[in-house]
């Protein structure tokens, strides 16, 4: 076992404990047989790459992960996130104020986008809705062998009035953190105005420095700042997304979007009938449809 401290960006924890694979998997087969049995989706989601992730996240600690991850089958088995379909969050979706992009950054990481300018309603629950179920679509799309994502939100046009109210936030905060650990690679805030890091101030108690330490401030004016964009991101893919009002179109996404409920559906059912596979990371492109083109 070594020790190494997490200082470079999307590092996983500040100070990390490393194993080898066979003392991983020790780790994992005791978390396993703690919160055995498990059945229905609650067995499909522990594989051992979720459990690895949240011993991650509980660097390691047998106890602390195991609550965690309690806490997340609790939640996962009232909110229901994996039934969560398009035709629920279609509306808080139409202006493109959060999607999965179609493109990957240069490491395969799937991309979020989100527009907080771009929001369009009030309703706390629903704008919640609407993020979980664009974290468990971008969760089954990504690659194999790839577990985190990165988030790119376009503060273009932001002021006060976009500002999102601190119980959304703090909630926001406990389902990333709490329930999809080990999921974020980076948060890029991209020209974010000076008072958005007062609100970061306000916000900071609710994350934990794991999370805090992903999250990056970017401004396209500054040649230093953009270095880290430039690492992520090629131009064109960049001039697709940033400020730009065309960059969403939404019968086209809800066209991809339907598509993969179905494959989500098929997912979920096939993981009933076969059982989870030890190892596995859950991805849409093992799904065919037998309508697809």
């Amino acid at each position: 076992m070594l020790r190494r401290n997490g200082t470079k960006t999307g590092s996983r924890n500040l100070d990390e404990l490393l194993f080898s694979p066979a003392e991983e998997q020790v780790k994992v087969n005791e978390l396993r047989a703690a919160i055995a049995p498990l059945t229905g989706h609650a067995s499909i989601y522990a594989t051992d790459a979720c459990l690895k992730r949240y011993l991650r996240a509980r660097n390691w600690n047998i106890k602390k992960a195991e609550k965690m991850l309690r806490d997340s089958l609790h939640w996962r088995s009232v909110f229901k996130p994996e039934e969560i379909q398009w035709a629920d969050i279609s509306g808080e979706s139409e202006t493109g104020k959060v999607y999965r992009a179609t493109f990957r950054d240069k490491y395969d990481h799937t991309v979020i986008v989100m527009h907080p300018t771009r929001q369009n309603t009030s309703n706390m629950d629903g704008q919640i809705k609407q993020l979980v179920y664009t974290l468990e679509n971008t969760i089954l799309n990504l690659p194999p062998g790839q577990e985190q994502m990165v988030w790119l939100i376009d503060f273009h046009g932001w002021g006060v009035k976009h500002s999102t109210p601190i119980k959304t936030a703090r909630e926001i905060a406990n389902i990333l953190q709490n329930h999809y650990p080990e999921r974020l690679h980076v948060g890029i805030l991209l020209n974010p105005p000076r008072i958005f890091q007062a609100f970061m101030t306000i916000v900071k108690p609710f994350l934990d420095p794991k999370t805090f330490q992903k999250v990056k401030f970017v401004y396209t004016r500054n040649p230093e700042s953009c270095k880290l964009l430039d690492d992520y991101f090629a131009n064109d893919v960049l001039k697709e997304v940033v400020e730009n009002p065309a960059d969403y179109n939404h019968e086209e996404y809800a066209k991809l979007m339907e598509q993969d409920d179905l494959k989500s559906a098929t997912y979920w059912k096939l993981g009933e009938e076969e059982g989870p596979k030890d190892g596995e990371i859950p991805n849409l492109s093992i799904i065919k449809l037998e309508d697809s083109t």
